[in-house]
């Protein structure tokens, strides 16, 4: 699954936890450190896609009218040429390993900065930084359902896509992390 911007934060923040209390690595400054290196990194991964999706969308549509008249399928060739450029803009299509490179990028940055110690294998923490972004992205579709229950449950009706909404929905929504464990 794809991450979007807005969340982030909410990942690094998963993810700093889960190393804090995995009990085999001791964080040397605080979780503040670790959470802000796993979000530069997360961004610097979406960024990346995002620069890729448009140079392809810029392809698209210079070639509009030639693929009208070919009958060809946008979907498709959005993805072919995607796939075609990914390499050039170092962005891994599978997420899979997409993660496993950032979860590796995060776990070495933490690690050089002096932010963590550990004493067992990189992949034993690798696989709990992996676990949480993995945690994060099955959960957040239930969590955000959850936290739109509730606004509709107001007495007063809160527009959807208004500002008062939105400022709402963040509130509730990192309530919901926090009550899940999910950010401190």
């Amino acid at each position: 699954m794809k991450i979007r911007l807005p969340h982030a934060p909410y990942i690094a923040n998963k993810i700093a936890i889960d190393i804090l209390n995995c009990g085999f690595v001791t964080m040397l400054k605080g979780l503040e450190p670790v959470a802000k290196v796993a979000e530069d990194l997360i961004i610097a991964d979406i960024k990346k896609e995002t620069a890729l999706e448009e140079r392809v969308s810029e392809i698209l549509e210079q070639n509009e009218d030639e693929m009208e008249f070919q009958r060809v399928d946008r979907r498709s060739m959005f993805w072919l040429i995607k796939k075609k450029l990914a390499k050039e803009y170092e962005v891994i299509l599978s997420y899979e390993d997409r993660y496993n490179a950032i979860s590796h990028e995060i776990l070495e940055t933490c690690w050089k900065q002096g932010l963590i110690e550990y004493n067992v294998s990189e992949n034993r923490i690798k696989n709990v930084v992996y676990t949480s972004m993995e945690h994060y992205l099955e959960n957040f579709q239930s969590i955000e359902d959850d936290v739109a229950e509730k606004i509709s449950n107001y007495k007063r009706k809160v527009v959807p896509g208004s500002e008062e909404y939105d400022l709402i929905f963040e509130k509730l929504y990192e309530e919901e992390l926090k009550r899940r464990g999910m950010m401190s």
